[in-house]
């Protein structure tokens, strides 16, 4: 983590030194020899991550890097706060510019004083480690620490006696018949899944197999790790082939090269039927360098693989299989942890309770459960003693023998990060445990933090979620909710994982969970969350280097907290206060100059300081659903703004038009060229309307109040708009039309369509958004005879929400159309009374609700085409419908038509995930 953390503050000195001459003059010198100091340095640092757990010299050495590098960056991010201020006009203007001048003079020559300073403390370090001799080359070879004798023997199984084998004959049965089929071709079959999950376990027992045995010629199992040497394993294989098979060893094996080891597996097996595990795989190149080794040939071969990473079994390529394998189930998991925790004997009553949510907290992952198990066996049967362990896990996982396996054989996904994920990684360990991340929260947190790559030709959003596809593919991350698209909108970290995460985040003084006395002890502790309701912040001096407070729940209480806080927290990056009842937010929070992230989301706040524009480097606003009825006009000034949101959800229900209130900003917002995300502003001042054209980096709009006479000027908007992915617009009344037919050229991106008012009819241009996947039609009263003729050849819809859209009375899903939607909701459909669902129509339909439509007595014709539906939900539909359903008197036919739908839900209703707000942001 210390070359993770230099890392970072290397690419701030060299884009500081990119900058302009005057803003550096006088100081240059002494920012290029810190920079060239950290760049000798960082070598030693990404060798000392590696080895210091062996060496509390080395460790203590690493700190002290560490702690220095994080004040460079405090006095740094404070320089260019006081350096970098924008010229002011006018004869005032030019007044505060020389007084400006003046005070910077003075800082100028105090920041030159403290580089120095910590000049000569960086080479202080640097000198140590070779003064002490920190890093010993030939003592490391000699003897791995820890972390280097896990990464080398790789994932070994979690339980290996037979009688302790849960939850893995029917995965063993399915494994063995892939490789005892009858297919000639050389098939590769990878079992995928997070480390402790007992993929070796499982590949072990199939590769001992008795019909795996007899099936094969020739077997060999090569352990790869993530420190592998290709010519090292093909000899073991060569030496492993030849004396299985009773033969000697060419003598000439050890002096051969690559090139000559590859050729003689090759030739050995040419015509055999072998079968060859691949264990702990950890990258593709380890497969190409060691597949080309075995051929493929046309004598029903196989080739077994792990691995933690899904983008190593997906880049197999033909002719593979992959078998993802899954956590316990509950009854699996507590069987395995009674065998190991009590033997032979039952669970003591006492202890039933408290032992089911250690068994729970280890989410299925066999390795913890055996080393929870193992550990619990030789603690005293008491509630007393198994709750300490169950409440300061994270301590014990650091500390206990007997859990430092367990550690290290999860800490070895983390340490083949690259550095910026491992922040990334590090940073979801900071919320509450079970915590349904968002991903688009997460993303936008990440980027106010700092940790992701600015790549120039994609925004940083975009990278920061190729980040977050990289932690769910090395199954670091687990995916829990997904939209109708397939795409992640939300993740959690594994309960063991995330306490392992939260021990090396204390380690490292990454981030902590708040505690009074604990944060006393930390130091200069970069991130802080706190859980408890009502807890009260006491700022400590290692507190004052704060970058980063999430507070999760609170009570009022809080606001006493915020308002002696601000004042300290000058260095703040994200605050994050979502929840928290606090009403108001003091000015001093103003004079966090550092601050990028500010949520004050479902808070009471009713206003903003008014001095909010001091905030220059704020990124994102998020007011939703707060008393806020407007915002200050120093908004405007917040040149670097990327997302704001200003809603205010008023009917839960959304059965009113007005379900949702927006908040009036100024014109003048439409200046700020960096905004991503607007939503959801006011539009009853039809100037905005022709301004927002200027925000031409916008990818999410929500626009509110739009008159008819602004159609044509809201289109030309919209046009420039060229990489707009969701859009939301809602007329001013009920009954004003929405004039939208002028759009041209439409945004060739959009994913996410929602227009709340009247429609004269279909757009002509909606049916040519070859992307669009959502779409919402809220009190449309479309009145053409076929309205669905201009939606149905849309190629990746898969939600269509449709409520007062249709005033006609039929409606006909045509053969071949609509072919991903897998959503659909027709709501408030008053004159509806039939629906035609042609054979082949709607093929990947999954949900669909039919709610508050008067008049349709009878179920969609050709319902029982729809072989795919899991879910119908009949909502104040009429009785006639209804009472057709029913078990006694009721129609057997539509009984019959309905048979196949698993679940049918009459007036109830189902989780609606087709909120316009859940789905633009």
């Amino acid at each position: 983590m210390a070359e993770s953390v230099s890392g970072f503050l290397f690419e701030k000195l060299s884009s500081l030194l990119t900058q302009e001459v005057s803003l550096l003059r006088g100081v240059r010198t002494e920012v290029e020899e810190i920079k060239l100091e950290l760049e000798n340095m960082r070598a030693f640092l990404r060798d000392a991550d590696t080895r210091k757990d062996s060496n509390e010299g080395l460790r203590t050495w690493v700190g002290q890097v560490r702690d220095a590098t994080y004040e460079v960056e405090d006095i740094i991010d404070e320089f260019v706060y006081r350096m970098d201020r924008p010229q002011r006009g006018g004869f005032r203007g030019c007044l505060l510019n020389t007084i400006t001048l003046l005070k910077n003079i003075r800082y100028r020559h105090r920041f030159a004083t403290q580089l120095q300073g910590l000049k000569r403390n960086i080479a202080a370090i640097s000198m140590r480690k070779d003064q002490y001799n920190l890093i010993n080359t030939e003592d490391g070879s000699s003897s791995q620490n820890a972390n280097e004798r896990w990464k080398h023997r790789g994932e070994t199984a979690p339980y290996e006696d037979d009688d302790e084998i849960v939850g893995l004959k029917e995965r063993i049965d399915q494994i063995v018949v892939w490789l005892t089929e009858e297919e000639p071709r050389r098939t590769v079959i990878s079992v995928v899944g997070m480390g402790g999950l007992g993929k070796t376990t499982l590949v072990a027992k199939v590769y001992k197999h008795q019909m795996v045995k007899k099936h094969f010629e020739c077997c060999v199992w090569v352990s790869v790790s993530q420190s592998y040497n290709v010519e090292g394993l093909l000899k073991s294989v060569i030496t492993d082939l030849f004396k299985k098979n009773k033969l000697e060893v060419p003598s000439n094996v050890s002096s051969m090269n690559r090139s000559q080891l590859v050729e003689m597996v090759r030739d050995y097996l040419d015509t055999k039927r072998y079968l060859v595990v691949l264990d702990d795989v950890w990258s593709v190149d380890a497969w190409t360098d060691l597949n080309i080794a075995f051929p493929r040939n046309r004598c029903g071969s196989r080739i077994m693989l792990t691995t933690r990473i899904e983008n190593v079994a997906s880049a197999l390529g033909d002719g593979s299989r992959v078998f993802p394998l899954e956590r316990l189930q509950k009854k699996e998991a507590w069987e395995l942890f009674s065998k190991k925790a009590f033997w032979k004997e039952p669970c003591p009553p006492e202890l039933q309770q408290l032992a089911r949510k250690i068994v729970e907290k280890c989410g299925g992952l066999p390795l913890a459960i055996v080393s929870l198990g193992s550990l619990l066996s030789l603690k005293d049967k008491t509630a007393l003693e198994w709750n300490r362990v169950y409440r300061d896990l994270s301590w014990q996982l650091t500390n206990d023998q007997m859990l430092e396996r367990l550690k290290h054989i999860l800490l070895l996904s983390f340490y083949d990060l690259p550095y910026r994920l491992k922040h990334c990684f590090l940073y979801c360990c900071m919320f509450p445990e079970d915590y349904l991340i968002k991903r688009k929260r997460l993303i936008r947190l990440w980027v106010a933090e700092g940790f992701v790559e600015d790549r120039g030709k994609v925004t940083m959003e975009e990278a920061a979620e190729d980040y977050l596809k990289e932690l769910m593919h090395r199954n670091m991350l687990q995916v829990v909710e997904k939209n109708e698209s397939g795409r992640v909108k939300g993740c959690q970290m594994h309960d063991i994982v995330r306490e392992v995460a939260l021990s090396l985040s204390h380690e490292v003084k990454f981030g902590m969970i708040y505690d009074e006395k604990q944060a006393r002890q930390e130091g200069k502790v970069r991130r802080m969350s706190i859980y408890s309701n009502g807890e009260i912040i006491r700022c400590t001096a290692g507190m004052v280097h704060l970058r980063s407070l999430m507070v999760f729940g609170g009570s009022t209480s809080f606001s006493y907290s915020l308002n002696t806080m601000a004042s300290s927290f000058r260095l703040l990056r994200v605050l994050n206060l979502e929840g928290v009842p606090i009403q108001s937010i003091p000015d001093e929070v103003t004079n966090m100059f550092n601050l990028r992230y500010l949520n004050l989301r479902k808070t009471k706040v009713r206003e903003l300081p008014e001095s909010l524009w001091k905030l220059q480097n704020l990124q994102t606003l998020d007011v939703r659903n707060t008393e806020l009825e407007r915002l200050p006009s120093g908004i405007v000034k917040l040149r670097k703004l990327r997302h704001l949101f200003t809603y205010r959800i008023i009917d839960e229900s959304l059965n009113s038009f007005d379900y949702f209130k927006s908040i009036q900003v100024p014109i003048r917002i439409c200046n700020l060229t960096s905004l991503q995300s607007l939503d959801d502003i006011d539009a009853r001042e039809g100037e905005i309307i022709k301004k927002v054209g200027n925000l031409t980096q916008l990818r999410n709009l929500g626009i509110s109040k739009v008159r008819e006479i602004d159609g044509v000027e809201l289109c030309n908007s919209v046009g420039k708009m060229k990489h707009l992915l969701n859009l939301s617009v809602t007329a001013s009344t009920e009954e004003e039309t929405l004039e939208l037919e002028a759009l041209s050229p439409n945004p060739p991106l959009l994913h996410k369509l929602f227009l709340n008012g009247r429609l004269e009819k279909v757009p002509p241009w909606l049916s040519s958004l070859v992307n669009l996947t959502h779409l919402g039609l809220y009190y449309s009263k479309l009145r053409e005879e076929d309205p669905l003729s201009s939606l149905q050849a849309l190629p990746n819809l898969v939600y269509m929400y449709l409520h007062k859209a249709y005033e006609g009375q039929q409606l006909c899903f045509c053969d071949g159309h609509f072919t991903k939607l897998r959503e659909l909701y027709l709501h408030d459909m008053t004159q509806l009374n039939r629906i035609v669902m042609e054979k082949g129509a709607l093929p990947s339909i999954e949900k669909l609700c039919l709610d508050s439509c008067g008049k349709l007595k009878t179920l969609p014709e050709g319902i029982e085409y729809l072989t795919g539906l899991q879910a119908l939900s009949l909502l104040d539909m009429p009785t006639e419908l209804s009472h057709r359903l029913k078990l006694k008197d009721g129609s057997e036919e539509d009984r019959r038509k309905v048979a196949h739908i698993p679940i049918i839900l009459r007036g109830q209703w189902i989780e609606l995930e087709g909120l316009v707000t859940e789905h633009l942001n």
